[in-house]
């Protein structure tokens, strides 16, 4: 009886230390000499709610690149009550995603944050109609009524359009939108600000053919998505910056290739998303991230230049911005 309740103990022991082990183990990684060390804790702040559009992020991590970069890497959501720029600033969080227009203006508030990669190349940012209602570009709004998303890069972009139209915006009634398609579905505005990569293709999902008005037809195109640390973080620990950048970037370029499956990784983060749509989504953003500019995240000044010149011209910054403090491609791989 007595061996009988030391084997059950030894066996219990046993189990329970091999449980230590394995959650040991997913806090850990090897040097390549056998050791473990540590994974360091990194949090990362999206720009938007869980979706494909962050498909690179989900990647680097599902498939081990933020392992393999000693990197132990926490994806949390953002939107309107967890806007990246104030996270990343003033709280503990590492990394961020957002507009490149929002690092121009968070530098002039004196935010000291700067970006590390660009994810999307062009701009998803479109305006949008339906099919039937006879606008098919910024001069076919006059007269008519427009959806407007204001205080963010979607109002940016859509007054960039308007000016180099060469159109009189007095002469385009503006109705304040948020998310709910419906006043563009029920006729209540002609066009709606939306992205190529999401709110277009749940108008096709309901069945509705549209018509695009791309910030390209106007000559306009201001980098999307982001990555950005703080100042001090870049400063402090440039290696830390180094390895995230490359690993995420890892994660995209493995998203480019294997579109389908990174949008699926991005259902074990988000709440009821649909795989066809996800799917849809990430295929747009293809094109959009311009693989062939490689290296993949690499920013050109010009395109800062040219930003911040409409952010001047249209008086949403009042004074320019040395681009040395606003970008950097020192951490992206050769």
């Amino acid at each position: 009886m007595l061996i009988k309740k030391l084997s059950v103990f030894l066996m219990v022991t046993v189990i329970m230390f091999l449980a230590a082990c394995n959650g040991t183990a997913n806090s850990q990684t090897t040097d390549g000499t056998g050791e473990e060390e540590e994974l360091e804790k990194v949090v990362l702040r999206l720009k938007w709610i869980h979706q494909a559009q962050f498909a690179g992020f989900y990647a680097a991590k599902e498939k081990g690149f933020y392992e393999e970069a000693g990197l132990d890497v926490e994806i949390r959501p953002g939107g309107a009550d967890f806007p990246s720029v104030q996270m990343v600033a003033s709280g503990d969080e590492h990394f961020g995603v957002t507009g490149a227009d929002q690092i121009l203006l968070a530098r002039e508030k004196g935010v000291p944050v700067k970006a590390l990669s660009v994810i999307y190349r062009d701009s998803p940012f479109a305006l949008f109609s339906l099919k039937d209602s006879g606008v098919e570009s910024i001069e076919d709004l006059v007269g008519e009524t427009v959806g407007v998303k204001l205080g963010g890069n979607e109002e940016l972009t859509y007054r960039a359009m308007v000016e180099n139209a060469g159109v009189d915006g007095s002469e385009i009634t503006e109705m304040p939108v948020k998310y709910d398609l419906s006043p563009l579905l029920s006729g209540q505005v002609k066009a709606w600000p939306g992205y190529v990569i999401n709110e277009v293709i749940s108008a096709q999902e309901q069945g509705y053919e549209v018509n695009v008005i791309s910030p390209s037809d106007y000559d306009i195109n201001f980098y999307a998505d982001t990555i950005f640390a703080k100042d001090e973080l870049i400063e402090n620990d440039p290696e830390l910056v180094e390895s995230f950048v490359q690993a995420s970037m890892k994660g995209w370029q493995y998203a480019l290739d294997n579109p389908e499956e990174a949008a699926e990784f991005g259902l074990d983060y988000g709440e009821d998303l649909s795989l066809d749509h996800e799917i849809a989504m990430m295929n747009a953003s293809v094109p959009l991230l311009r693989p062939e500019s490689t290296p993949l995240g690499n920013m050109d000044e010009s395109e800062w230049a040219s930003l911040q010149d409409n952010l001047l011209q249209l008086e949403f910054l009042t004074e320019k911005q040395d681009l040395s403090d606003v970008f950097t491609n020192d951490f992206i791989a050769e």
